[in-house]
């Protein structure tokens, strides 16, 4: 049975499912494309009773809970990037999710905007930057809102630290198949209804993928199923 952190049993308080229930469903939710109510229907197979709207708002309470505990045990990353960004449906309207990854596929961030522009770019340069230091070099696509965004950064340090940017087709291919994992997540649902609850799904989303490429330091235990590092997070 999960024992969580005593700094973190007041999350789980006031509920009625155990800590173990409730990490499992959204273990469930982020890792598997299924949608609230397949989660509802499979549970009743186990006897739990958890109406699908439940569910939704353990994810929207926990999601940001998760990504902090992972991002203070999220392994070092290269310092030669890859960024791009793909589409994500919500309420009907196209958003952008923003992602990098290192020149060895381990995943540097990601942000969900509602605008592509030079803005959102350099928000999410910035976000990226301040979890792992300044890297090298990074590699983006055509895109003059992305050069713009990190020129407008690159101001900021001095002649020989500046970031080294590349506009390669070709070494954007190894992020371009990567967002093929979020877009297999997302496809069986008709999108997500608000842009809030698709900014924290996402995180759970990006947190499982993370894991499963070995990005959470272990305590030198490397023998942990993906499950067990999930819930490892609140443990």
């Amino acid at each position: 049975m999960l024992k969580v952190d005593s700094k973190l049993q007041k999350y789980f308080k006031g509920f009625c499912y155990s800590s173990h229930i409730i990490m499992v469903c959204l273990y469930m939710k982020f890792r598997f494309s299924l949608s609230y109510r397949d989660i509802e229907e499979l549970c009743k197979l186990r006897g739990l009773t958890i109406d699908h709207a439940t569910l939704q708002r353990w994810v929207i309470r926990f999601a940001s809970l998760l990504e902090g505990r992972f991002r203070s045990r999220k392994k070092a990353v290269n310092a030669s990037w890859r960024m791009d960004e793909t589409y994500i449906k919500v309420n009907g309207q196209w958003t952008y999710l923003y992602r990098a990854v290192d020149k060895y596929g381990a995943t540097i961030d990601f942000l969900l905007r509602k605008k592509r522009d030079k803005q959102a770019a350099k928000s999410f340069f910035k976000k990226a930057i301040k979890q792992h230091g300044k890297p090298d070099k990074i590699n983006v696509d055509k895109s003059g809102a992305n050069k713009a965004a990190l020129d407008a950064i690159n101001q900021s340090y001095d002649e020989g630290t500046k970031i080294i940017i590349r506009q390669n087709k070709y070494l954007n291919n190894m992020i371009e198949q990567d967002h093929r994992f979020i877009k297999k997540r997302t496809k069986l649902t008709l999108g997500f209804k608000s842009f809030h609850g698709a900014r924290q799904t996402i995180k759970g989303i990006e947190i499982l993928h993370m894991i499963k490429k070995g990005q959470l330091k272990n305590d030198n235990d490397n023998n942990k199923t993906i499950f067990e590092q999930f819930i490892s997070l609140v443990a």
